[in-house]
């Protein structure tokens, strides 16, 4: 008979002393408190006290915003020119100089022309056959600050189709309803009829497309007017790429309309375009920094 083994005794109680003592949980952290929205950041359009500070500033713009086109490569020869009203002279424009590349222009190279195409100040030419169109433009826009004009790739492709930008994306919307398409040729040697022609196309609208020719964008503000140039240029290779991928479908009428108003002012416009500028200012599309060229003014601070 197998003898069986006696079960182990049980181990003896743990007394409670030897129990560690509960770790009183941490007392949950303040809820952040928001910061007031009258202490954030947000940056405006500036004032000016004088109309000599409003031109330095406009001319800084000026020349900022050709070397941030000429950083795009929206430069093509001695083609493309912005203009700037300048604040105290009405009747007379901030032109960039003929023959100079945008990636290399400053505020002290910028030539004053006046209605007539004349260099009242600046010792460089001007492409006359441009300025007249910008010339016009201005004229019959007291509003507008700022004409862009420069012969981009898929401009030139929209405008050799003859078409508007469609309401295809929302950044499209705000162009809808608010351009026009001037339906014939412009020729290189523009006389003050045509220039009329394409004033009265414009009316008081944004921008237009100039078929066979390229894209022109006004603004209040020379930041305004650049910025909806850089739009409808990518809005116009959005609708190419669209096109050629297959059928696209525009955003209705309602919905384009209510993005326009939200996305289509000249203030959404010039914050839009303070991000490029401070790339710009930061040296990230300022060009070649020599010793001594912040004094002579070469690059942007």
């Amino acid at each position: 008979m197998t003898q069986q083994t006696p079960a182990p005794p049980p181990p003896p109680p743990v007394p409670a002393s030897a129990h560690p003592a509960p770790v009183p949980s941490a007392p949950a952290p303040p809820a952040p408190v928001p910061v007031p929205v009258e202490e954030l950041g947000f940056e405006l359009p500036p004032v000016h006290d004088s109309p000599a500070a409003e031109r330095a500033h406009r001319k800084e713009r000026l020349a900022g915003a050709l070397r941030i086109l000429g950083g795009y490569g929206y430069e093509d020869g001695v083609s493309g020119h912005i203009t700037a009203r300048d604040p105290e002279l009405a009747d007379c424009f901030w032109v960039n100089p003929f023959g100079l590349p945008f990636s290399l222009v400053t505020p002290a190279d910028l030539v004053l022309v006046n209605a007539r195409g004349h260099v009242v100040e600046g010792r460089r030419h001007i492409n006359q056959a441009a300025f007249a169109v910008h010339a016009g433009v201005h004229l019959a826009r007291p509003d507008t600050v700022a004409v862009v004009h420069t012969h981009t790739v898929h401009g030139r492709a929209l405008a050799a189709l003859g078409e508007l930008v469609e309401p295809l994306t929302q950044e499209a919307c705000a162009f809808y309803q608010d351009h026009a398409l001037v339906n014939t040729y412009t020729r290189v040697a523009v006389d003050e009829a045509e220039s009329r022609r394409i004033a009265t196309a414009l009316g008081p609208r944004k921008a237009l497309v100039l078929r066979n020719h390229g894209l022109l964008t006004v603004g209040g503000s020379v930041d305004a007017a650049v910025w909806w140039f850089l739009s409808m240029e990518r809005c116009a290779q959005v609708q190419l790429t669209a096109r050629a991928a297959g059928k696209p479908v525009p955003i209705g009428h309602r919905d384009a309309v209510a993005t326009r108003e939200q996305l289509g002012t000249d203030l959404v416009a010039w914050i839009s375009f303070q991000p490029l500028w401070r790339a710009l200012t930061a040296g990230a599309g300022g060009g070649h920094r020599g010793e001594g060229d912040a004094e002579k003014g070469h690059y942007f601070r």
